[in-house]
Parts: structure tokens; sequence; C-alpha cells
């Protein structure tokens, strides 16, 4: 199954997060299939950088979003 997760990289208590298309069975940080986007929550207001176009394409091709990811399409107005 494909799923629409974050990928988490930055400093040591530092997080960011890749927002990227990868097999379920993959390591959270291991092969992507493509990063569509990014989020950063240590600076407020928190930065996300969606690209609304890929996202779709994927959810319309039946990837699931976990539901932190759900939340954060809500929050960019990405819906089905």
């Amino acid at each position: 199954m494909v799923k629409i997760r974050m990928a988490r990289y930055g400093e040591k208590k530092v997080p960011m997060y890749r927002i990227v298309v990868a097999d379920s069975k993959n390591p959270r940080n291991g092969n992507a299939i493509e990063q569509i986007g990014t989020y950063n929550p240590n600076v407020k207001p928190h930065d996300l950088k969606i690209n609304a176009e890929l996202a779709k394409k994927w959810l319309d091709n039946g990837a699931q979003p976990t539901t932190v990811v759900a939340k954060l399409f809500r929050q960019a107005g990405i819906t089905k």
C-alpha cells in the first residue's frame, strides 16, 4: 500500500519533516517514491509547503495519508 507520510530530517531536537509518498513497508526515512512537500514546526507560524498538484494526483491514485498528514492537508486546503 502506498502512503503519504512524513520523513524526519534535521538536527537532534530540531525536527524538520519532508512529506513523502512511500510504500508502507519501507522504514520512516527509507526510500520514498516522491517528495511532495516540507513541514517545519520549529518556527511561528509553522512553515508548511506542499505541492498541491502532486498531492491531489497521489490522492486520486489511491495513496492514503497518515492522520497527521491529512490534518496538514486540511490546513493547506487540499481535499480529494
